[in-house]
């Protein structure tokens, strides 16, 4: 495994090597505070104002040293703009290659200078970090709470890299410019017919993001995903890796497992209750028989991605052939009269869930030039199969028989479905590539593999200096000696190997960012699962209303996410957004509540409408933040960050669908404010909990 301060040595720039804070140094003093205040001889006040006076100094250090270059890249764009101005009058060929050569190095010096910057700030998060992990999680709150939003903030400098926005919009222009019939004077500012096409633009704006964490539109979508990218560019070798594992076909194979197991889910909400009676149970029941497919889910998670580190084409084949069966299960229960084979049905379709594997696919088999594209598209796609099912149960709304085999409402979405599975798996089959599997990763997980891996570790030590460390401090090597088993293990991409290990990892922001997500997973589940029963209680709706008014809800997904993407995202921090979406979400709930007056359609559609966007919009915040927050350890590996998402959100859909099936023994009128009420209270606890740790959601 590659350790931190090992992969950042590979990208430091040598000769800027004095001006990088002095990681190695700060780990050690974590240390040192450690037995100080075991011993007693320190009290956490005056570690926590020695250590914030160090991080101060370093983070000088370097914004100082980062401003010096920035005054050197503009003075020599000062003189480059001389000679462009030279050149307005009698423009010549030659010349114009040449400045447009000049642009191009400056750029790449500005490139240099953004690595730097960014490697500097991925030190400082580490060590806030760790920092927290020895001292419970105090520091990052006190020390970003007191120099994120002081006007002299230096902390800003590192992480919104202010001033070189200037210099970055200096090169675009003028490359712009040069770019057409090298004289044609084209400005960024006015509407152009060619875009500004330029690699070292591209490299320029691609680390900006790295650096800034902006977010587009792509970038937004790919965030629900929850495919955890590296914090450090990947190298050459890895890239072409990659390339070679990765094939389109089995990529879009995965895109449609995600579509059509999100159909499946939804396809059964506008009838379940109306299944459930001509079972002969309550219509209430539809909760057990919707969340049914949630509890299989909860294990089908952990086995899947446990499968996904050997094949992914296996899983897929037998992902398949459950989804067949437990299709077929729930649509022959009608004529078997048989609830239990209905429930038996739902089960296996969970059990067939495969969206673990369709996440690691992405992640470990697409390069990461096309990941968030891809990403995105995964999002997309379940966006898509959940505003899509309810649609088309809406339009299976006919009745016939085919000797003693009954097709309805009720039984054609298990028919639909089961025939969808198996043209998919006649296509996977066909079509599905296994890609290469890397043995030196799968060595690892041996005793043998580690002991080797330490050993290398100590050679590569002897030979190289540590990261962000000057020769003079070469004497704390042998002090740190005794503690690089320890440090290497925290520091290196090491996955987590069980549950416990990946729960030690969970920081109180992760906890809180789970809970949220359990929260706004709990508030959908209620809402969509219990539509049916509610509606025909209180406006005698029929199935197709039922159907529509979800497939509408679904179809917001995708305008909601350009919306904030492009805009919103742009204007006010994740953490902001995060807020305020909460509350939206609480005050659809409390909208949603049946008090005295009569309960109206508008009522029931705005607050319902306000409580589904206000949860989408939360999810992407939610899933961005809990990546950015989150272990890098939890980005591979069997109990992967997705994972741990994935066994929340199904953890709320199960209690969701247990707690509509509990509240139908108050009765119907009953049903709606009895299933709101938790919703409020889980609602409002993690809105507090958002702001005890809001400080520390940078």
């Amino acid at each position: 495994m590659v350790a931190f301060g090992k992969k950042l040595k590979e990208r430091q720039i040598e000769e800027w090597q004095g001006y990088y804070i002095n990681y190695k140094l700060m780990k050690k003093k974590v240390k040192q505070y450690t037995h100080q205040i075991e011993v007693g001889s320190l009290d956490r006040r005056h570690v926590l104002k020695d250590f914030s006076r160090m991080l101060d100094n370093q983070i000088e250090k370097t914004v100082l040293f980062m401003l010096e270059q920035q005054g050197l890249l503009a003075s020599r764009l000062e003189k480059l703009r001389e000679w462009h101005d030279s050149l307005q009058d009698l423009p010549d060929i030659c010349q114009i290659t040449d400045l447009r050569e000049a642009y191009r190095a400056v750029g790449q010096d500005l490139l240099k200078l953004l690595l730097f910057v960014e490697m500097n700030a991925i030190g400082i998060r580490k060590i806030l970090k760790k920092f927290d992990k020895r001292f419970g999680y105090r520091f990052t709150d006190y020390y970003v709470k007191t120099r994120a939003n002081h006007p002299y903030s230096q902390l800003q400098q590192v992480f919104k890299h202010v001033g070189l926005g200037a210099v970055v919009g200096a090169i675009s222009r003028n490359l712009h410019e040069l770019q057409n019939n090298q004289g044609s004077y084209l400005s960024i500012y006015d509407q152009t017919v060619l875009p500004l096409q330029d690699p070292v633009v591209d490299s320029i704006k691609a680390a900006v993001d790295r650096l800034t964490r902006s977010t587009n539109f792509l970038n937004f979508m790919a965030q629900h995903a929850l495919i955890m990218q590296e914090e450090l560019p990947t190298s050459q070798d890895e890239e072409a890796d990659e390339e070679g594992r990765y094939h389109f076909m089995s990529l879009l194979l995965n895109l449609a497992n995600t579509f059509l197991y999100m159909v499946n889910t939804y396809i059964i909400v506008p009838t379940a209750d109306d299944y459930s009676m001509s079972l002969g149970a309550a219509a209430t029941v539809c909760g057990i028989v919707i969340g049914s497919m949630a509890v299989a889910q909860l294990f089908s998670s952990v086995y899947f991605s446990a499968w996904s580190n050997k094949s992914y084409f296996k899983p897929l084949i037998f992902s398949s052939i459950v989804l067949f069966i437990g299709n077929l299960l729930y649509a022959l229960a009608y004529d078997f009269n048989s609830i239990a084979v209905l429930l038996i049905g739902r089960l296996f379709c969970g059990l067939g869930s495969a969206r673990a594997v369709n996440r690691r696919y992405i992640s470990d088999c697409v390069p990461l030039k096309i990941r968030m594209q891809a990403s995105a598209g995964f999002v997309s796609a379940s966006a898509l199969g959940m505003a899509c099912g309810p649609a088309l149960a809406g339009l299976l709304q006919i009745r016939f028989k085919i000797y003693k085999i009954t097709f309805n409402q009720d039984t054609l979405p298990g028919w639909v479905m089961a025939v969808a599975w198996l043209i998919y798996l006649v296509w996977l089959a066909i079509s599905f590539r296994e890609p290469a599997r890397d043995d030196e990763e799968e060595s690892h997980t041996t005793e043998e593999a580690n002991s080797e891996a330490v050993q290398n570790g100590n050679l590569e030590k002897g030979l190289k200096q540590p990261l962000l460390i000057t020769s003079e401090e070469t004497e704390q090597e042998e002090e740190d000696e005794c503690d690089e088993s320890e440090e290497s293990l925290e520091d290196s991409r090491k996955p987590a190997n069980s549950i416990v290990a990946a729960y030690r990892l969970l920081t109180p922001s992760v906890k809180v960012q789970l809970l949220i997500y359990f929260m706004l997973k709990y508030a959908m589940e209620i809402l969509l699962s219990e539509s049916s029963v509610v509606t025909t209680y209180y406006f005698g709706w029929s199935t197709s209303s039922v159907a529509v008014f979800l497939a509408c809800l679904g179809l917001t997904v995708l305008p909601v996410n350009i919306v904030v993407g492009s805009y919103i995202s742009n204007m006010f921090e994740d953490r902001q957004i995060l807020l305020v979406s909460e509350i939206m979400v609480c005050l659809g709930i409390l909208l949603s509540f049946h008090i005295v007056v009569p309960y109206t359609v508008p009522q029931y559609v705005c607050s319902g409408l306000i409580m589904f966007v206000a949860a989408e919009v939360l999810e992407g915040v939610n899933l961005s933040l809990l990546s950015r927050v989150m272990s890098s350890r939890l980005s591979r590996g069997t109990y992967n960050g997705g994972l741990l998402s994935t066994e929340a959100g199904t953890i709320a859909r199960v209690i969701a669908d247990a707690t509509i099936t509990a509240a139908g023994y108050l009765g119907e009128s009953m049903l709606l404010n009895a299933t709101l009420l938790p919703s409020l209270v889980i609602c409002v606890v993690s809105i507090v909990a958002t702001c005890f740790t809001y400080n520390s959601l940078y």
